[in-house]
């Protein structure tokens, strides 16, 4: 691959449905030298194909979870009020509860993916106080009588 070769890639990379006539006036070539090097480049399989980026549906079902958390009740700092507080800034939270039993604090999180899902985990674990966060994603809602009309 020369120099031509790589300013066809980069452009086509970036712009899959860029005209011949437009990479070449971009390359400085003529649009047969252009296709003849697009073809070339499709035959030694240095360009394998050419893709449409998709927004993403924005109809897609949330992942819900519930989160339990169990912090160190030696602490002398151990308030819920302020756990919540700093709780209420992280996007995503869509209730936080204190709660008795084994568990201090339960929290119900409602995301667009996975990985905004692990980021709230990430952040939650950076309470100094926090010793124990456990997920629990929601697999199917049967009944929610909060929605119902």
């Amino acid at each position: 691959m020369d120099k031509f070769d790589r300013q066809i890639v980069e452009i086509l990379k970036h712009q899959a449905r860029a005209s011949v006539s437009h990479i070449a006036r971009e390359v400085n070539l003529s649009r047969s030298a252009v296709t003849a090097r697009i073809q070339k480049l499709e035959a030694d399989k240095v360009i394998l194909g050419y893709h449409a980026q998709l927004a993403p549906p924005q109809n897609l079902p949330m992942i819900q979870a519930y989160m339990a958390l169990k912090f160190d009740m030696s602490a002398t700092t151990h308030y819920c009020e302020t756990y919540a507080r700093r709780i209420y800034q992280i996007d995503g939270v869509k209730w936080c509860h204190a709660i008795s039993g084994e568990t201090d604090m339960m929290l119900f999180v409602e995301v667009p993916s996975m990985q905004r899902l692990n980021a709230i985990r990430d952040e939650l674990q950076t309470i100094p106080e926090l010793r124990h966060l456990m997920t629990h994603t929601v697999l199917t809602e049967f009944f929610n009588t909060k929605h119902a009309s």
